[in-house]
Formats: C-alpha cells, structure tokens, sequence
C-alpha cells in the first residue's frame, strides 16, 4: 500500500492526487513493501531555491528527489522519499517539447519513484536500464515513448541531491 502525502504549494494547474498516487503506484510497483512518501508541488522560486541549496544550481529544475536515507533499525516506517516537482517547468517543458501534458507528468513522476527506489541515470548502462523501464511502464499506462526524439528531449532532469547529475 502507498502512503502518499501530496503538498500543494504552487498556485498553477496540476494533476489530481488520483493521478499522482497512480502514477507512483505504477512506478514503484516492483517495491512488494508498504511505501511512504511525500510529492510536493512548488513554483518557481522554491525549485530554484531548493536547486541551489542542494546542488549548487541557480535554476528550477523540473523534479528534485530526496530519497529517505534513514537506517531501518532507527525507524520502523516504509519511507521512500520525497520529490519536489515545480509546476511551471513540467508545463513549459511539455509546451516546449510537444508533449500531452499528462504524459509528462506521468514520465516525471515514474522517473522520480525510480530515483527513490534507487535507480539513476549517471552513466549509460544504468540510464538504459532506467529508461527501459520507463517506456515499459508509461506504455501500460497508454503514454508514448518519452524518448522517441531523443535530439529534442533532454533526459527528466530529476536529481537527486548529492549526486552530480551534470
């Protein structure tokens, strides 16, 4: 079962809780465990301030994820993580590259679970694994290939801070 704590602090238009925790259902599905975590949708100044303070970058990028990094043995919670999705990104980079909305929405926060599970996309083989499983699961979901124009479309910029993704 997926605990999802869905915090709204951005004015713009967004997804329902409904289509957050099927999309993070679908992205974590492999996980047999219970799952805890937290998708809070900011605006622009907070993914930039967030940006900056845990990857030294003076931008909003589209998805930060900040896996739980707790010892198991000091709390007895399935806590995944939290993504910080900011809104206006994720629509002007859906406007930019041509995407339906909510399939870009969809492919960032399937991306963003997979970073909380422990996927990355720091060097090839890892990022093929990773978009495979992507594509794999946004198409039980009817969504195209995220990656069909890889010259147009830069990989989901969902990083996770303390590792440079750049």
């Amino acid at each position: 079962m997926l605990e999802l704590d869905l915090q709204v602090a951005s004015q713009a238009s967004a997804p329902s809780e409904a289509q957050f925790r099927l999309w993070c259902e679908m992205g974590l599905r492999q996980r047999s465990a219970d799952s805890e975590m937290t998708i809070r949708l900011v605006d622009e100044a907070e993914g930039r301030d967030l940006n900056h303070t845990w990857r030294h970058k003076d931008y909003a990028t589209n998805v930060l994820s900040f896996p739980a990094d707790v010892p198991d043995e000091l709390l007895d919670i399935p806590l995944l993580g939290d993504l910080v999705i900011c809104v206006p990104v994720v629509a002007r980079e859906a406007a930019e590259q041509g995407k339906a909305l909510d399939a870009h929405w969809a492919h960032l926060v399937i991306h963003g679970c997979l970073h909380l599970l422990g996927y990355d996309h720091i060097d090839d083989d890892e990022a093929e694994e990773m978009e495979a499983l992507e594509r794999e699961l946004l198409a039980e979901l009817g969504y195209p290939d995220p990656y069909a124009d890889d010259e147009n479309v830069d990989t989901p910029h969902t990083e996770t801070p303390g590792k440079d993704h750049e």
